[in-house]
């Protein structure tokens, strides 16, 4: 485990943009900066950005580094489950992957009921809705409790700044978005994907508790899955050996605490509103080592520390040369 102490060389040490002029075709996302090449590839590098309240509210050293790295070990591990969009990593922080056209459904897979979002099942459930994205849950059921099954909750994937909306497998179909076969597949698929990160995170003392798949169809058709996979930013992991005492106590389960920033921004402004004060450095020094704990625990493998006196941008742009 990298200890707090070894992370005061990386203070500063940051890829907040990835603008590289030399390669075509960039868009930059909220924590991704992607450029399409000529030939069907697209290059994502994942900086340093931590996107929340619809704005940058900082960088958080060696992020984009864990993001990178913990898809890749989830890539690699589910490769015969599903095909993905992965062609190489020239860089730790830069997946070289095929251009695909995304599907205009975002798939959450839920096994527990949890979430904070307005689309979450938890905070539809606390409204008093039991039936939701074409599924019917029991009455009675506690925050964070179990589900009776995994189950799949859709919704419309917001290009261009729109917001998700839930939908349920006939609208779906219904309304064209994917046809009957493309939906059995990416069902058949996330669900695939589900069982053997949750399986694989059980062995590392981990609950997968939800995550979110992107899929995206090639030139020929075949769906294959993109973006990220069971990272800390697209799932939700609790600590198994300490759910249970919690859960029967009411208290919310012990889980990766990304939200430092969050939390310290929100006691001392409005964020859709006022101005961001300055982060202090061990708050942003702090959430850099809990994304590297995440990413140990969940791989089992040591994290990498990068060369410090190198800065990233440099170690990118001179990985990538090939593709200028």
């Amino acid at each position: 485990m990298v200890d707090k102490a070894a992370l005061g060389a990386y203070a500063g040490y940051v890829l907040e943009d990835a603008t590289i002029p030399e390669l075509p075709n960039h868009y930059r996302g909220k924590v991704r900066d992607n450029y399409d090449l000529a030939d069907g590839r697209r290059i994502i590098i994942a900086s340093d950005r931590l996107s929340a309240f619809d704005r940058n509210l900082a960088a958080i050293p060696l992020k984009g580094q864990v993001l990178t790295q913990t898809a890749k070990f989830w890539f690699e591990q589910t490769a015969d489950i599903c095909p993905n969009h992965v062609i190489e990593y020239p860089d730790p922080n830069v997946l070289v992957g095929r251009r695909l056209t995304i599907l205009p459904v975002e798939i959450v897979v839920r096994d527990y009921l949890a979430g904070t979002t307005g689309t979450s099942i938890l905070s539809l459930y606390k409204t008093g809705e039991r039936e939701m994205y074409g599924i019917r849950l029991p009455d009675g059921m506690r925050d964070n409790e179990k589900l009776p099954q995994t189950i799949i909750t859709p919704t419309s994937k917001a290009f261009h700044g729109g917001h998700d909306e839930p939908l349920t497998p006939a609208e779906i179909v219904g309304q064209g978005l994917l046809s009957e076969e493309q939906w059995q597949t990416v069902s058949d698929y996330a669900l695939a994907l589900f069982a053997k990160g949750r399986a694989m995170a059980r062995e590392r003392g981990l609950i997968l508790v939800d995550t979110k798949y992107e899929f995206g169809i090639d030139e020929n058709g075949t769906i294959m899955i993109a973006d990220e996979i069971h990272t800390p930013d697209s799932s939700r992991y609790w600590f198994l050996e300490s759910y249970r005492q919690r859960f029967e106590a009411g208290e919310r389960p012990e889980s990766f605490d990304k939200d430092f920033v969050r939390t310290w921004v929100v006691a001392r402004c409005d964020p859709y509103k006022d101005e961001i004060p300055e982060i202090p450095q061990d708050v942003v020094l702090e959430t850099s080592r809990v994304y590297i704990d995440a990413f140990e625990r969940i791989t089992g493998q040591a994290f990498t520390l990068p060369d410090p006196s190198v800065p990233v941008l440099e170690r990118v742009r001179r990985n990538l040369k090939a593709y200028f």
